[in-house]
């Protein structure tokens, strides 16, 4: 069974910086695309960005562009968000997906494969 499972979140302060991991198992991954996404409280779900297994290629959104960073550990099936200068705004549950349709990612719709999230909090 594919799994995929997020951890790294918590609460931290605004201009503070965190990374939250996303451990994938249960099945083969090469020539997929792993994304983040993140929903605040009351808001639709946001696409942030996503990584090729091979790490060769990255896409990110322009609200989080310069401020986030995805990166991969696939001998370690593990995908990486490093998160800088966050701002109360960034406050909400983060949650990867994996895909082998990049655009399909992207949009966020019948994604193969979600985590459970993991909750962010800034404070101010």
């Amino acid at each position: 069974q594919v799994q995929l499972v997020e951890s790294g979140g918590g609460l931290v302060q605004a201009g503070d910086s965190l990374r939250l991991s996303c451990a994938a198992s249960g099945g083969a991954f090469s020539g997929y695309y792993l994304g983040w996404f993140r929903q605040a409280p009351g808001k639709e779900r946001e696409f942030i960005g996503f990584i090729s297994w091979s790490g060769g290629t990255t896409y990110y959104a322009d609200s989080v562009k310069g401020r986030f960073t995805i990166s991969i550990d696939n001998a370690k099936n593990t995908v990486f968000l490093q998160m800088s200068s966050l701002k109360p705004e960034d406050t909400a549950v983060y949650y990867c997906a994996a895909d082998r349709n990049f655009s399909t990612l992207r949009a966020g719709r019948r994604v193969d494969y979600w985590g459970q999230g993991t909750q962010v909090t800034v404070s101010s």
